[in-house]
């Protein structure tokens, strides 16, 4: 007989089967196509474990636990769609929506696993600890470098600037510096190169 817990934690594993319809504003590189959430997961993943050695943080840095957050992160967005991180407007109620998902998609799982990750949901949101905001460096980093080798996609979007995306990036400056210091240049390169506005 199929225990309950694992009856739950089939239910959601195919329930966020449904994070690869959800696509992205940023294009993949080398084709023309939106990126979805689960290849925009998977690859945070693979940069946790590639990258942690540039946070400030390293040396006491939970790299398991970052790479849990980067994979859970968006999963709320299987209800609440992705939000364009420069769309104002859209940004006013993304909150709420994401709070609304949360609630019923991590009920799913047994209760043990449904707080743990809600937990972990909750630390990447508020972005209080060094796990977080690195997680956040790297949720930041990823549709940089995809703008950079396509063209700028996003980067052409009303409203979108050096100043805005700078701004969007200022975790990084304390988190991982060295990151930081590649933004900047992908940054200045990217205005000097006509692919974003100053």
């Amino acid at each position: 007989m199929i225990s309950e817990r694992l009856n739950k934690q089939m239910e959601f594993i195919v329930e966020i089967d449904k994070l690869k319809q959800v696509l992205r504003q940023s294009v993949i590189t080398g084709a023309k196509r939106n990126e979805n959430d689960a290849e925009h997961s998977w690859h945070l993943a693979v940069m946790a474990v590639l990258l942690s050695e540039y946070a400030v943080t390293a040396a006491a840095l939970d790299v398991l636990k970052v790479i849990k957050m980067v994979l859970i992160h968006d999963l709320v967005e299987i209800d609440a769609g992705d939000t364009f991180c420069y769309d104002e407007k859209a940004n006013l109620d993304k909150r709420e929506r994401e709070l609304k998902a949360a609630e019923r998609l991590f009920q799913l799982l047994p209760a043990d696993q449904s707080r743990e990750i809600r937990e972990l949901w909750d630390e990447f949101e508020e972005m209080a600890t060094s796990e977080a905001r690195f997680a956040a460096c790297l949720d930041r980093l990823e549709p940089l470098l995809l703008n950079m080798h396509t063209a700028g996609h996003t980067w052409q979007k009303p409203g979108v600037t050096s100043a805005k995306v700078y701004e969007r990036y200022a975790v990084l400056e304390k988190t991982a510096p060295a990151l930081w210091e590649y933004v900047r240049h992908i940054v200045e390169d990217a205005v000097t190169r006509g692919i974003l506005r100053r």
